[in-house]
């Protein structure tokens, strides 16, 4: 096996695929919440209740079950890589991509969905700390700024900050405090870390559909020991809810896990997540246009923030002008 070629990295097209992978990621829990309160339909009736577990597992194992075809159609080099690799893989699939939505999951059932994603978006902060910490990154102005602005917006955006009078002029309302739920939260957020950072180091190495498809596998495997198939089988959903499953394992794993791995091969770990905060910013804009929810104006703001937080931390600082070194082709 021969050594990966480095190709020069493009910020602005990596910015674009990472804020299209969470316009899609938006999208998704703008279909969640649909199914989850009854306001999905399909025949003329509303879809029952799917449980988050199954929602979670069925998302990776139905789009492992579409990408493997695909990829075997184009030819096996794909599927290529170093058997000293596989762990690496499965520990990107379990304890990044399964550990991710579980302790989002169980956080949302024990406290609320704010909560949870509140919580869940500090992880740029965690990305950045271990960037510091291996000396990866400095900790310029600029860059902790953003970080600082990703976390601030999304909280703003959620309506979990709001404004008050007098310092600090901002108060925590509507948290749902409940131990193992922040906790759950917290070990979610520090697994979308570790999928930001050990993802991009095995693009170094493979290319992005090799990465997807062995965490995607990893990720899978692990849920069918969670939860095996005779229970899932017991559910005994309809054709409508297996119907919707199938959509939104496309439209919440597969397509925006592929546009988000291309994004991680043109920005370094810390510039990617910031960016990735735009999530519950699509998520409430497409809720508003979909379902009718309202946007406050404290939203609007957080949005805003979370914008600013974005476009501040794409612009390049010092030795971060030349950018890392990312790997494109496949292993021979």
């Amino acid at each position: 096996m021969t050594s990966l070629p480095a190709s020069k990295p493009h910020p602005v097209r990596g910015y674009l695929f990472i804020a299209a992978a969470t316009f899609f990621w938006g999208l998704s829990a703008s279909l969640g919440r649909a199914v989850f309160t009854g306001r999905l339909f399909a025949g003329g009736q509303a879809l029952r209740l799917i449980d988050p577990l199954i929602l979670a597992q069925s998302r990776t194992t139905i789009s492992l079950l579409i990408l493997l075809p695909i990829l075997l159609l184009k030819g096996r080099s794909s599927l290529r890589l170093r058997r000293r690799h596989l762990v690496q893989f499965f520990l990107l699939g379990i304890l990044g991509l399964a550990a991710s939505n579980y302790f989002y999951y169980f956080a949302i059932q024990k406290t609320n969905v704010a909560t949870a994603i509140v919580l869940q978006y500090v992880a740029p902060v965690w990305v950045l700390l271990y960037m510091l910490a291996r000396r990866l990154q400095r900790p310029t102005m600029r860059r902790v700024s953003a970080v600082v602005l990703a976390v601030l917006g999304c909280g703003l955006a959620v309506g979990e900050l709001a404004t008050q009078r007098g310092f600090p002029w901002l108060a925590i309302s509507g948290i749902r405090f409940n131990t193992l739920g922040v906790v759950a939260a917290e070990l979610a957020a520090i697994s979308f870390a570790f999928y930001n950072v050990y993802g991009q180091h095995l693009l170094q190495i493979y290319q992005r559909w090799t990465v997807l498809a062995y965490s995607l596998l990893g990720a899978a495997v692990f849920w069918q020991i969670v939860n095996p198939p005779w229970k899932v089988i017991a559910q005994h959903y309809s054709g409508g809810q297996w119907l919707f499953l199938a959509v939104f394992s496309v439209t919440s794993m597969l397509v925006p896990f592929a546009l988000y791995f291309t994004g991680l091969q043109h920005l370094d770990a810390t510039r990617t997540i910031v960016t990735a905060c735009l999530e519950p910013v699509w998520a409430i804009l497409l809720t508003a246009l979909i379902l009718g929810e309202l946007v406050t104006p404290m939203q609007v703001v957080g949005i805003v923030v979370v914008l600013s937080a974005t476009i501040l931390v794409q612009k390049p600082e010092g030795q971060d002008r030349r950018g890392p070194l990312i790997a494109v082709e496949p292993i021979e």
